[in-house]
């Protein structure tokens, strides 16, 4: 959308002429323009992170992949966000995200409502090429309301950022490296325990996968369990964050 007082660039994406303000980054503008790229890491009304690679583009000149989330528009710019090339790339980035945790769809409360599984059967994965790693994190249900499973995880920080950022709790963060990497609460501190958390469920309903969801009653009755509606959820995360914006 353009703002004024902001210099506007058109470019092209997937051969079509559009245009967005210097300071958009391409999904932005391809979100505007009704073009889907497949993210998990990305929710509008947080920070960008470029963290979980599948919104990679093809870029005219550019050897490299680049995010689109963190790629700014410039003038004159040619876009890819579809190609074999991109598919193949995407679908071995998915493929990793379900060896690297327990992703077992059948006996996960997300069956349904998750994002990457969602994206899987969107993109056409039909099985995984990589080892299974088969985490053992430990379960934290010691929470009142929520649940932690760190072996749903897919690092994609989007918890992180909305209890920092919209909340302004800043109750979680990663710790750990690699395939060790995990979430927490107040340095590790159970969640039940947690000084900083208002129990707020932003995180549970940012939380693209099963890592993070509400205590419901029992596993056959899912009607109390925190409705993960995004569509719902963005223009508040949209709104908080301009009017933090304008505060700071």
């Amino acid at each position: 959308m353009v703002t004024t007082g902001k210099k506007v660039k058109t470019f092209i994406i997937d051969g079509k002429d559009v245009s967005g303000t210097e300071d958009q980054t391409v999904i932005e503008v391809c979100r505007e323009n009704n073009i889907e790229i497949p993210t998990l890491c990305h929710l509008e009304g947080l920070a960008e992170v470029g963290a979980c690679r599948l919104c990679l583009v093809e870029i005219k000149g550019s050897n490299k992949l680049l995010p689109a989330c963190v790629t700014k528009v410039r003038e004159g710019l040619e876009v890819v966000t579809a190609s074999e090339r991109l598919k193949k790339y995407r679908i071995k980035i998915l493929e990793l995200f379900f060896s690297e945790r327990n992703h077992i769809c059948s006996v996960c409360v997300s069956n349904g409502i998750c994002e990457l599984q969602n994206l899987a059967q969107r993109l056409g994965m039909t099985h995984v090429h990589y080892p299974y790693l088969f985490p053992k994190f430990d379960v934290d249900a010691s929470h009142e309301r929520f649940v932690l499973d760190n072996n749903r995880c897919i690092l994609c920080t989007r918890c992180v950022r909305v209890c920092d950022e919209i909340e302004g709790a800043h109750t979680w963060d990663i710790m750990g490296r690699g395939i060790e990497s995990m979430v927490i609460t107040d340095l590790n501190k159970p969640w039940g325990e947690s000084e900083s958390c208002t129990s707020c469920g932003k995180c549970v309903a940012v939380c693209p996968t099963g890592a993070l969801v509400e205590k419901y009653k029992n596993a056959v009755d899912k009607s109390f369990m925190y409705k993960k509606d995004k569509l719902k959820f963005l223009p508040y995360l949209t709104t908080m964050r301009e009017v933090k914006n304008e505060q700071s």
